[in-house]
C-alpha cells in the first residue's frame, strides 16, 4: 500500500494520478487534511484517509498498513521541521517499509533560504533509521504562472537572477519521478537531484512569452535590493518578496539546476521543455 500526504494539493494530485497509472487504485491512499476534497479520489477507489502534520494520532492512523508513504512537504514556512517530524515519527510507529521524502535541490551544500527545514528533515530522517528516499525537487515552472500573466499584461518583469538559469521543469515530471520511486525497486538509501533537463535564464523566458504572444515582453534585470523594493512595492509580502529574492540569488549563482539526468531517468521520459509549459500555464 502506498500513502501519498498532500494528495490534494498541486503536486500531490499529480501523484496520485501518476500512481494510478502504474497500481491499482485499492493500493494508494490519499491522506488529506480535509477528505471531503478528495471525493474524486474515492469515487475512483482510492482510499482516502484524514492525515494533519500537526495531529499526530491522525498521521498514525493515515499511515497504518502501509508499505510506503510519500512524504510531501509543508507549505508553513517556519513550521515544517515539526511538522514533517510528526510524519516521521508517525511512519516508525506504523511500521512503514520506506518512506520518501520531497526535499530541495542540493539539500545538503545549498545556501538556499528555504533549505535548512529540508536539510534537518533530511537529518531527522536520517536518524530515525527507516529505509528513505530523498526526492531533492527543483523549481516547478508553474512557479512562475503569476509572473508570466503579470509579463504579458505589462510587457515586462523583472528580477534579479542575471544570467543564470533555473532547471524548472513541470511539477508533472517531478510526479512521475515520485511514482517511479513509489512503485519500483533499489531506491532505498539514495538522494536524487531532480531538475530540468534544459535549464533557462530569465532571458529565454522572455524571448518565449515573446514567441507565444506575438507581444514584446522585456526581462528587466535589477539588482537584488531594487528586486526587493519591486516585489514590496507591487503588493508581495515582505517575507515572501524576501523569498523569490533569495531564489533569483541562487539562479545566479548555479544553485538551482543539476546535470545528473535523474529527472528525466525516473520520469522515464525527457523533462518538459519550457516552451510547452508556457503554452500550459498561457492557457490559464
Amino acid at each position: 500500500m502506498i500513502v501519498v500526504t498532500g494528495a490534494t494539493g498541486h503536486l500531490g494530485k499529480l501523484v496520485v494520478e501518476a500512481l494510478l497509472r502504474k497500481v491499482p487504485a485499492s493500493e494508494v491512499v490519499a491522506a488529506v487534511r480535509t477528505p471531503a476534497k478528495a471525493a474524486d479520489l474515492a469515487e475512483r477507489g482510492v482510499q482516502v484517509r484524514t492525515a494533519d502534520y500537526t495531529d499526530p494520532a491522525s498521521l498514525v492512523a493515515a499511515f497504518a498498513g502501509a508499505d510506503k508513504v510519500l512524504l510531501i512537504s509543508g507549505n508553513e514556512v517556519g513550521q515544517r521541521l515539526p511538522q514533517h517530524t510528526a510524519v516521521i515519527n508517525a511512519a516508525k510507529e506504523a511500521g512503514v517499509a520506506h518512506l520518501v521524502y520531497t526535499s530541495i535541490l542540493h539539500a545538503d551544500t545549498t545556501t538556499m533560504a528555504l533549505a535548512p527545514e529540508h536539510k534537518a528533515t533530511e537529518e531527522a530522517i536520517h536518524a530515525s533509521g527507516l529505509p528513505f528516499t530523498f526526492l531533492r525537487n527543483g523549481w516547478y515552472t508553474e512557479n512562475y504562472a503569476q509572473t508570466i500573466a503579470q509579463a504579458v499584461q505589462t510587457g515586462t518583469f523583472a528580477g534579479s537572477a542575471g544570467d543564470g538559469k533555473v532547471g524548472a521543469a513541470a511539477r508533472a515530471d517531478f510526479a512521475d519521478a515520485a511514482a517511479t520511486v513509489l512503485t519500483t525497486d533499489g531506491h532505498e538509501g539514495k538522494a536524487y537531484e531532480l531538475a530540468a533537463d534544459e535549464p533557462w535564464s530569465y532571458q529565454e523566458l522572455a524571448d518565449e512569452l515573446t514567441r507565444a504572444t506575438g507581444k514584446t515582453i522585456t526581462y528587466q534585470d535589477v539588482p537584488p535590493a531594487q528586486h526587493q523594493e519591486v516585489l514590496t512595492a507591487a503588493g508581495v509580502p515582505a517575507p515572501f518578496a524576501t523569498m523569490l529574492v533569495d531564489s533569483d540569488r541562487g539562479i545566479a549563482t548555479g544553485e538551482l539546476v543539476s546535470t545528473t539526468g535523474d529527472l528525466s531517468r525516473l520520469a522515464g521520459r525527457p523533462t518538459t521543455p519550457l516552451r510547452e509549459s508556457v503554452a500550459e500555464i498561457l492557457k490559464g
